[in-house]
């Protein structure tokens, strides 16, 4: 257990104080802490060694980037906050972490804006034809469906040839244009793309009967919120459906296919759906892939009591 007079110690200094504030927010590299503190790398990377040897943040490798998290004690939190606001950089570093968050987020949009209409004939991870039937055998006789994630919308096309109303959320400018273009040319007047992000999703509360995520899940920043919301619109009764990738050590998936987590295991899904009152929650692999890495589709199925 770390020390407190030693952390109180080490959080008297401006700079490691809004570090761990920051970080208290949000997951962050050393080069968003950079532009957010308009410090150096070296500078940074000094004071971030400190406080993880006194066990105030954790960090993580994603890709060729080191993320950095707070894991500082609520109760030193607690002093720390009150201590920050005696800061005058600490309302700037709140607004600039906003900016770095959006520049983070605009550039996940601006990969996904260059795949639109390119689904069909490029390799996804994860995609499979018998993942998504195995999906759609479970998807008979929705009247109202949300397709969260739902890029140029295959999967939306699809399931507006049953349901009574698809909702198609991405956000991806680009994505919703093609895919609203697409539904027009074939006549699917009861299929809707919205511009919107999947952890808080532009739909009203209790107002579908079926949740699906396609490949989506590991995109989103957290994980826990999209599915939050999604039980959010779903109606008492109404149905969750997760298609993702089993948890696998493909690192490079972070720079090629801009994916914030490698995927899922069984236990960590069920582990998230249970702590947010999802019941009835089925997990399975239902699909290997044959070329390396050997990417493998997980299906998960839960429903709103």
């Amino acid at each position: 257990m770390a020390s407190i007079l030693i952390s109180l110690k080490l959080l008297s200094d401006p700079t490691r104080l809004r570090i761990v504030m920051l970080l208290e927010q949000e997951e962050l590299s050393v080069a968003e802490l950079q532009s957010i503190l308009g410090m150096g790398q070296s500078r940074i990377s000094t004071q971030l060694a400190k406080l993880k040897d006194e066990s105030l943040l954790s960090d993580r490798r994603v890709g060729k980037n080191i993320l950095y998290t707070s894991q500082a004690p609520n109760h030193l939190l607690e002093v720390a906050k009150l201590a920050a606001e005696e800061i005058p950089e600490i309302h700037t570093d709140r607004a600039a972490l906003a900016l770095a968050l959006q520049k983070r987020q605009d550039q996940s949009r601006a990969y996904f804006d260059q795949l639109a209409g390119k689904f069909g004939r490029h390799y996804v991870p994860g995609r499979s034809w018998k993942g998504l039937a195995e999906a759609l055998l479970r998807v008979l006789n929705y009247d109202t469906v949300a397709d969260l994630g739902a890029g140029e919308g295959t999967l939306s096309q699809l399931l507006a040839q049953r349901a009574k109303q698809v909702i198609a959320i991405d956000n991806s400018q680009n994505m919703v244009d093609f895919g609203r273009n697409l539904a027009k040319e074939h006549g699917l007047k009861n299929l809707e793309y919205r511009l919107g992000d999947i952890e808080n999703p532009p739909i009203d509360d209790c107002s579908v009967d079926l949740v699906i995520f396609s490949q989506a899940l590991h995109h989103a920043t957290h994980p826990a919120s999209a599915l939050k919301h999604a039980h959010r619109i779903l109606q008492p009764g109404g149905t969750l459906i997760i298609l993702d990738l089993l948890q696998h050590n493909f690192e490079q998936a972070k720079e090629l296919y801009y994916d914030t987590w490698l995927g899922f295991s069984e236990l960590e899904i069920t582990q998230m759906l249970s702590s947010i009152k999802f019941q009835q929650i089925e997990t399975a692999v239902v699909d290997k892939e044959d070329e390396p890495p050997h990417f493998q589709t997980l299906l998960v199925t839960a429903r709103k009591t």
